[in-house]
């Protein structure tokens, strides 16, 4: 029994270790579909080597990668798996195929309603709830079995302990696999962020006023071009459209100077609630516009300290954003700020057009804009402003429903 044991939690670990070393810098463009194939095969190795008790009971571990991938994908990938798990186990055959079908589709029912909070979570609360799971799932599994056993004698306790100690075992070392990867990921992100915030801010002041020179030169020349008389209203026009897109230009360099280190004269320790209310009050009108309701609700007594300007800036162009996501059908921007033990949270919320996974994933990145006419600078200077801040941003967005910024930054009392 041990050796077939041993022989379980290495078909469930080997999936985890073939994607930490050959996938996981590779995770946006096919990592579900490769998730998907590693937690099938070792779902299905799994029910065809089960650990065999001496009580002659046979017990597998199937559900594990079944529950994990509920927990982080939901429904709509999870469907896969429970598809492939009942033809595999009407395959196998013999006694327990029907019961099999009923305890897994109301595994694939209720687990994957967790899917959205469960995501919320800190890492040791996924880590429990996980376990918790797992848990939960065989002891609904042991107490279906009842039905079918003539007494409830040793043999069956002794499964029971076996089945329940197993599976919140094992559960427990994949997940924290699992939560190591995610971890790792993370900090190799805000690594690789961070350092090219860091060129960025060495770049981005002398080289944005070197720019900035011969365009407000070029501005004051076409300005004087324009009133001249003795060209034609053709040629006004090719000055206009010159000095548009200079006025354009000009825009780029204002955001690209935003990139520069915190200015000391601009350093203040506040709780953010004067920066946040005059990026609202300066958006209003505009929102109006666009038939967008803005709500504030402010709680928090917490200080941080940090360069007004660019946390204006920061949280205008989140707010802007917001509002520009609702321009066609109108609504709601809700503002909330909170304190937590060691943070502030500011949460910005639209009932816009929303995003895709693969437009979150590819924010804050240089000349990435889901809008047309975007530079990308303007989300690229959200994400280098919080990143001065030590701070965090989590994105929450569904196609048509709406988007959540979730912005966490370190604070003092």
């Amino acid at each position: 029994m041990l050796e077939t044991f041993l022989i379980n939690i290495l078909i469930l670990l080997l999936p985890v270790l073939f994607f930490l070393l050959f996938f996981e810098k590779r995770f946006i463009t096919y990592y579900k579909a490769i998730l998907i194939i590693l937690s099938m095969i070792s779902m299905l190795l799994c029910m065809k080597y089960p650990i065999v008790l001496e009580i002659g009971y046979n017990v597998d571990l199937r559900y594990i990668p079944f529950i994990i991938f509920a927990l982080f994908s939901g429904y709509k990938y999870t469907s896969i798996l429970y598809i492939v798990l009942n033809l595999y186990r009407f395959y196998i055959g013999g006694h327990g195929s029907l019961q099999s079908l009923a305890f897994s589709t109301i595994i694939f029912i209720v687990v994957p309603l967790f899917n959205k909070w469960f995501l919320k979570q800190s890492p040791k609360k996924r880590i429990l709830c996980a376990v918790s799971a797992a848990v939960m799932t065989m002891i609904f599994y042991l107490i279906t079995l009842i039905a079918f056993l003539p007494a409830l004698n040793d043999e069956y306790w002794t499964m029971a302990y076996h089945t329940i100690l197993t599976h919140a075992f094992v559960m427990f070392i994949i997940m924290i696999l699992i939560e190591q990867i995610i971890a790792n990921r993370q900090e190799r992100e805000l690594l690789f962020q961070s350092e090219k915030f860091e060129v960025m801010s060495d770049l981005a002041a002398s080289v944005a006023h070197e720019i900035r020179n011969p365009l407000t030169v070029t501005n004051g020349f076409l300005q004087l071009l324009q009133e001249s008389k003795s060209i034609s209203q053709e040629d006004k026009r090719y000055i206009d459209i010159s000095l548009n897109e200079l006025k354009r230009a000009e825009g780029i360099v204002s955001e690209f100077l935003a990139f520069s280190r915190p200015q000391s004269q601009n350093m203040v320790t506040s709780n953010l609630k004067n920066e946040i209310e005059y990026a609202r009050n300066i958006l209003i009108p505009y929102a109006n516009m666009h038939q967008v309701n803005i709500e504030l609700d402010y709680h928090n007594k917490k200080k941080v300290t940090y360069d007004n300007n660019q946390v204006q800036q920061c949280l205008i162009n989140l707010y802007k954003n917001a509002i520009e996501a609702m321009k066609d059908t109108g609504g709601t921007l809700a503002i909330d700020v909170t304190e937590k033990k060691k943070a502030i949270e500011i949460q910005i919320k639209d009932t816009g057009i929303g995003m895709t996974e693969e437009e979150i994933s590819q924010l804050g990145r240089p000349y990435y804009s889901t809008k047309k006419e975007g530079t990308g600078l303007g989300m690229l200077m959200v994400y280098s402003t919080i990143s001065k801040l030590n701070g965090k941003i989590h994105v929450d967005s569904e196609k048509g429903k709406g988007t959540t910024f979730l912005i966490t930054v370190p604070a003092g009392k």
